[in-house]
């Protein structure tokens, strides 16, 4: 299955309440931290389930600090390493 990827950095004290939160909204994404100590995670989005989870990382984005990162050869290779 395609899924989007979206590469994010996160304070990494919240990683885990994230995938908390992902868990809890069940089947529209998966989450993969990819780099710890900088708090890089990867979520990989199901098909059709795009504004779910633009929506609910947007809600997300109000309560911790998320911003977008453009992936280096380093990063994509470990989202595949899985």
């Amino acid at each position: 299955m395609e899924t989007i990827k979206k590469f994010i950095r996160v304070d990494r004290r919240e990683i885990a309440f994230l995938k908390f939160v992902l868990e809890a909204c069940e089947g529209i994404a998966t989450m993969r931290t990819i780099d710890g100590p900088s708090g890089t995670i990867l979520f990989s989005i199901s098909p059709g389930c795009e504004h779910e989870a633009d929506r609910v990382l947007r809600d997300l984005e109000r309560e911790i600090m998320m911003e977008s990162v453009v992936p280096g050869k380093e990063y994509i290779r470990r989202s595949h390493e899985y």
